[in-house]
């Protein structure tokens, strides 16, 4: 699948025209219910009048820039502690949730007590398998669904983030910071869970996204650097160290059979 816009390059060589960005799954498994990356639009807007914010340049470049990641099945969480005080998630979907009580955990986390920001703001983590990747510096900011009208607000917000990705390759999440854990987290299945936005050594060229084959050398490379987060508290300190170990290209265009 690949994502792209009209663009007029003003240079030719490297750093002109669009920069091209690669997406895949990190596993095939259950693949299916995770929708591609779509660029943020809203269409069936009113574009009649000359004036409409739908026709406004200014708009169009915003929409453009930012990526939704959507939620890949229904969730319906509640949190409650035990009869030891210790933090607990409630599905609260029960025998009518659409994920297996056992696949869901394998998904969804509450992260540690004594990790969260606050002491009484659980935060919980659902892991997705989309990676970015790109062989030329950029860097994917991951912020909420800040376009997305909801009747009834989430209790929280989620966990921002920004890292380089072509030399970060990683798994995204979803994490959030549960403000209100007396009120119940509901998502559904194909609604906006979270934009990227990514940003290059300009502001003004577009980004192309197009979805990349898991080469030998990409999988080597993501197995280097994995689970780096476990074993040092700022893995910003690394990039430079898993820069000398890239190869200088890890991006191929999946060819579509």
């Amino acid at each position: 699948m690949e994502i792209t816009m009209t663009y007029e390059r003003p240079e030719e060589g490297p750093g002109s025209g669009p920069i091209t960005i690669g997406w895949f799954r990190d596993s095939d498994k259950g693949g299916v219910i995770y929708d591609p990356p779509e660029r943020l639009s809203f269409r069936q807007t009113n574009k009649a009048h000359a004036k409409s914010a739908s026709r406004c340049p200014a708009v169009i470049q915003m929409e453009s820039r930012y990526f939704v990641i959507k939620c890949p099945f229904d969730i319906h969480l509640g949190f409650t502690r035990d009869d030891k005080g210790q933090p607990v998630l409630i599905n609260r979907a029960g025998i009518r949730s659409s994920v297996r009580g056992s696949k869901l955990g394998e998904k969804l986390k509450l992260v540690s007590e004594a990790e969260w920001r606050y002491p009484d703001r659980p935060t919980i983590q659902l892991m997705l398998p989309y990676v970015f990747i790109a062989d030329e510096p950029v860097y994917v900011t991951q912020l909420g669904a800040f376009a997305h009208y909801r009747p009834d607000p989430l209790p929280g917000t989620i966990f921002g983030g920004r890292f380089p990705i072509n030399l970060w390759p990683r798994p995204l999440m979803w994490a959030f910071e549960w403000h209100e854990p007396d009120k119940d987290i509901v998502l559904k299945r194909g609604e906006p869970l979270f934009y990227c936005q990514f940003e290059g050594d300009r502001p003004e060229r577009p980004v192309t996204l197009v979805e990349a084959e898991k080469t030998p050398e990409l999988l080597a490379y993501m197995d280097h650097i994995s689970g780096a987060v476990n074993y040092v508290n700022q893995t910003f300190s690394l990039f430079q160290k898993a820069e000398e170990a890239r190869p200088a290209v890890l991006l191929k265009p999946k060819v579509k059979g």
